[in-house]
């Protein structure tokens, strides 16, 4: 081929010009084809002139066009697939691997191409059945079965959605998915593949290693567990399993039951986002993805595993593709003694996701979830004897029912329904210790209970019942420069208490909101919106929101991108049954409290190093809390409810990770929180007048994680430290500071072959003594080891 072109450049020098440009385009022609179709008389004309000539030259020349066509008759049979990817907002997707492979034989060739920026991708293939799949991170494959027959030309197009599920896409910032440069609040993302190195059982623990976090646990298995999130009391967090809200009604959610079996991702949102999901997210939200099947050969896992205390936890998990269906279902049981008399805990987990896909925009998803637990409680071991009966069951469950589908080029909508339900029942039968002084009216109800000097052991049954129902009805207008979106959210709120009268209770909502998304320029996005929340119990609340997030720089090598973010937003929280329905005489509720509210405002900078593999970021943080509810006396013993408190968080929060190579990742988080109580005119409490930190979140925190994988062995060492943080004993008045720790734990898991691993995992590795909550210790050193068997699925 090269000597032709060259002999064809050679009789451009002595030739007739336009003779030979016609011969010079057939050759350009057949070139980009693989055809040659010259004109019997282009071939004559250019015989007759160059006859004599250059003969030698032509001959070869003409030897090598006619094998040429002869190779394009025999390719004439082939199949032509082209066509063009777009992503929601109509631009082009460009980079997309696409592959076919033939149906049958496992070592058949695959034909692959790669999009065009336009987002443009075509090949040929031979007459046959494929499989052809369509891959770039971070939008969601696609895998199609076509019949290409002999000849045809066939055009498949079609739009890619972004992966909810991956760690490059954040789901709960804003109404819309978007890529995670493009948030404007600060989120953490915790993957899938973290989760699994690190072994983690408990949501708790796995938090407690993120950004903004601090964790108060009264108990060291099974005892209520908080979590604080920039500062913010522990019921200014909105807690969501696939979109459904699991908080109780104005409460808290209690972690302590919570795992992260078949989870794949978690996102942290640190700011009020009450302009998206209404009441609860003050300080921020914190949203829960359960795996969802993708293979058509189904993916499966089993494990089983043992260690201090007499622990065991065992389950499995199944996720496949049948046909337009997916699904995916785990359940894990755990059991353990606990350290301690009456420090036993039962924990189960039963999980769900399931998918139909009538079409490529129009599809179900139904996500399911229960966790039940019930523990021991000792109690507050460190300043009373141990409590012998008292215990504590959780279940908390949660459903959600989505249909998203598509109208036109550029309307996507959304319909969700959710259900949540949160039992708590907290009960001591039998007096464990009572007290010999007379002013605590605490005589000895049992024969064995331990004398103390004025300590009581109580008896009393606790049943709280929460249910919360909603409907979401979303539509976005998506366009290459906007997005738009407007939705409606109705929810019912029904509550059980058992001291307080009347026994059942209940509370309508509905809010609109719209969210708008602007993109002027390629590297900067603005974002802002607002909510109006209409509460039956505190009335009519709007709450706004708005941010951008601006790339500063793009570069690679040393020096990469930087990106500047910035953010304020409101936060409501409604306030709690008890608080505002509450019928008992001496400790009425308040029908007339406002909701409590926050103020806040974020600002940071994002920023990559050496080729990217070192990541940077930093942002500061202000929110004022104000209109906060405390119980103050009204007459004598008795009193209700008030807004009278004030509170303000502002701090940093630092986190970088760096991938030394494919082996050796290592991350590290800091945070200074700098919390105070300004206005409290009803402490009850030392730890709780206005100077100050806010109680159980530490001044300072950071943790740090060295992940190392070589050869079969993936082998995590994990650190968290802690300072000295407010708290109380609520015995002693002048001990209210809880002094500071460090922990540090380790896993690792050894493939043996074909999918079997042996696992390992240590959690307080140096048995350091310490305690979340005054008077409740942690748990000790203890270890785990176990056989994990692991198939994973395949197309």
């Amino acid at each position: 081929m090269a000597e032709a072109q060259k002999n064809f450049e050679q009789l451009f020098a002595i030739s007739d010009q336009p003779v030979l440009m016609r011969i010079q385009m057939c050759w350009a022609d057949s070139h980009r084809v693989g055809a040659v179709n010259l004109r019997a008389d282009s071939w004559f004309g250019a015989l007759n002139y160059l006859n004599g000539l250059v003969a030698p030259s032509f001959l070869f020349i003409a030897g090598s066009v006619l094998t040429l066509s002869s190779q394009a008759q025999s390719n004439s049979s082939d199949a032509h697939l082209y066509g063009t990817l777009i992503d929601a907002t109509g631009a082009g997707v460009g980079d997309v691997q696409v592959t076919a492979r033939p149906e049958g034989p496992p070592n058949a060739r695959t034909w692959s191409a790669l999009s065009t920026a336009t987002g443009e991708y075509s090949f040929s293939v031979p007459a046959g059945r494929y499989r052809v799949q369509f891959n770039r991170t971070p939008f969601v494959s696609r895998d199609f079965i076509l019949d290409l027959a002999a000849g045809q030309s066939r055009t498949l197009s079609f739009r890619l959605d972004l992966e909810r599920l991956s760690s490059n896409v954040v789901v709960t910032a804003q109404a819309e998915p978007s890529l995670a440069p493009q948030t404007t609040a600060p989120v953490t993302v915790i993957s899938r593949d973290e989760i699994a190195a690190r072994q983690t059982v408990s949501l708790a623990d796995l938090l407690l290693f993120a950004p903004g976090i601090a964790i108060g646990r009264t108990g060291a298995q099974g005892g209520t567990t908080s979590i604080f999130l920039n500062g913010g009391n522990s019921n200014f967090v909105k807690v969501l399993v696939d979109g459904t809200p699991i908080n109780p009604p104005g409460g808290a959610v209690d972690f302590s039951n919570l795992t992260l079996d078949n989870i794949d991702k978690i996102e942290i949102v640190r700011g009020a986002e009450s302009a998206i999901y209404g009441t609860d997210a003050v300080s921020g939200v914190i949203q829960l993805f359960t795996h969802r099947g993708t293979t058509r050969v189904p993916e499966f896992s089993a494990f089983g595993e043992g260690g201090s205390f007499s622990s065991g936890r065992g389950g499995g998990q199944l996720s496949g593709l049948l046909g337009a269906f997916d699904y995916s279902a785990a359940a894990v049981y755990f059991q353990g003694d606990g350290q301690g008399p009456n420090d036993s805990f039962l924990n189960r987990t039963f999980s769900g996701n399931f998918g139909y896909s009538f079409s490529d925009t129009n599809q179900i998803h139904l996500a399911l979830r229960n966790n039940t637990s019930d523990a021991g409680i000792p109690g507050q071991t460190l300043v009373t004897p141990p409590s012998l009966y008292q215990g504590y069951a959780q279940k908390i469950f949660s459903a959600n029912g989505r249909w998203d589908f598509v109208t036109g080029s550029h309307w996507r909508h959304e319909i969700s329904g959710t259900e949540a339900y949160t039992n708590q029942h907290s009960f001591n039968p039998k007096q464990s210790y009572f007290a010999t002084d007379p002013n605590a009216f605490c005589p000895q109800t049992n024969l064995t209970a331990v004398p103390t000097a004025e300590f009581c052991d109580f008896t009393y049954d606790s049943l709280l019942k929460f249910n919360t129902s909603a409907f979401n009805l979303q539509s976005s207008y998506i366009s290459r420069k906007y997005i738009a979106t407007a939705g409606y959210h109705y929810e019912v709120e029904n509550g059980g208490v058992s001291f307080v009268s009347p026994g059942h209770l209940r509370r309508n909502n509905q809010a609109g909101y719209l969210d708008f998304r602007y993109t002027p320029l390629s590297r900067l996005t603005l974002n802002f919106g607002g909510r109006v929340e209409a509460n039956s119990n505190f009335g009519t609340r709007v709450v706004p929101r708005v941010g951008g997030s601006y790339m500063l720089r793009s570069g690679k090598g040393f020096f990469g991108d930087t990106r500047y973010r910035a953010f304020y937003g409101q936060g409501i929280k409604e306030p709690r049954f008890d608080q505002s329905f509450g019928l008992d005489p001496c400790f009425p509720g308040n029908p007339n409290l406002k909701p409590e509210e926050s103020k806040g405002w974020t600002t940071g900078i994002d920023q990559k190093l050496a080729s990217d593999r070192l990541k940077v970021s930093a942002d500061y943080f202000y929110s004022r809390f104000y209109n906060i509810i405390s119980f103050g006396p009204t007459t004598g013993f008795c009193g209700t409810y008030f807004n009278t408190d004030l509170a303000i968080a502002r701090g940093v929060n630092l986190s970088s990770e760096f991938r030394f190579s494919k082996r050796l990742f290592v991350n590290g988080n800091y945070t200074y929180d700098n919390s105070r109580v300004l206005k409290s005119p009803n402490a009850f409490d030392p730890s709780l007048i206005p100077g100050n930190h806010l109680i159980r979140r530490p001044v300072n925190s950071g943790s740090f994680g060295v992940n190392l994988a070589f050869a079969r062995v993936n082998w995590n060492f994990i650190g968290y430290f802690s300072g000295v943080r407010t708290d109380s004993n609520f015995v002693n008045p002048t001990q209210i500071r809880n002094p500071g720790y460090a922990r540090f734990d380790m896993a690792a898991h050894y493939n043996l072959t074909h999918g079997f691993y042996v696992t390992a995992r240590a959690v307080n590795l140096f048995d350091k003594q310490y305690q979340d909550a005054f008077g409740y210790p942690a748990l000790g050193r203890y270890y785990m080891l176990g056989l994990r068997y692991a198939f994973i699925g395949k197309n």
